[in-house]
């Protein structure tokens, strides 16, 4: 392995990655995928597609999941810094409805790689942020489901800055709490 380093955290699954990064005075590289390094940290699923995202300070997108297409999801953060939420919903996990949030920056590099069977969301922190991640399944709009950011069994903390205007899609706003 030795090019990323994985590490767990509360939320079975859920790894955070630190690829390794090579830079100098002409500035820097890393491999943001390599397939065996990957596997042999675990991380085995084939991902089908890649996605970007931008959004502006307060954005909140989240907690969204795919309920018959599943998606493993890996992110990275290409400009700005964005505060990353997954939540286990598998039923029947020792980890169900325990979440888990890092902040995931252009500089810090770290990725997060969220299993299947998770919700997902994200808080933007910076001015704007550009975010990339790929999944191991296609977007199936009518699969879309999600639950409420304050869902407060869930109790996610979210870091929100004193004054800081919370900006929520319409579907975002309607999702429903966990349980």
């Amino acid at each position: 392995m030795g090019k990323i380093k994985v590490t767990g955290c509360g939320v079975e699954g859920v790894k955070i990655i630190e690829p390794e990064v090579f830079g100098d005075e002409r500035g820097w590289f890393m491999e943001a995928w390599h397939k065996e390094d990957y596997e042999e940290a675990g991380i085995e699923c084939t991902f089908v597609q890649d996605n970007r995202s931008y959004s502006r300070k307060g954005v909140l997108r989240g907690l969204h999941f795919q309920k018959e297409y599943p998606q493993d999801k890996l992110l990275s953060v290409l400009k700005g810094e964005i505060f990353d939420v997954a939540v286990d919903i598998r039923k029947g996990s020792r980890t169900y409805g325990k979440w888990f949030g890092i902040f995931l920056s252009e500089e810090n590099k770290k990725q997060l790689f969220i299993p299947k069977g998770m919700a997902h969301g994200y808080l933007v922190m910076s001015e704007e942020a550009e975010i990339f991640y790929k999944c191991s399944e296609r977007y199936h709009p009518e699969d879309e489901d999600g639950i409420y950011w304050k869902d407060e069994k869930i109790g996610i903390v979210w870091p929100i800055e004193e004054g800081m205007d919370i900006l929520l899609s319409e579907k975002d706003r309607r999702w429903k709490e966990l349980e």
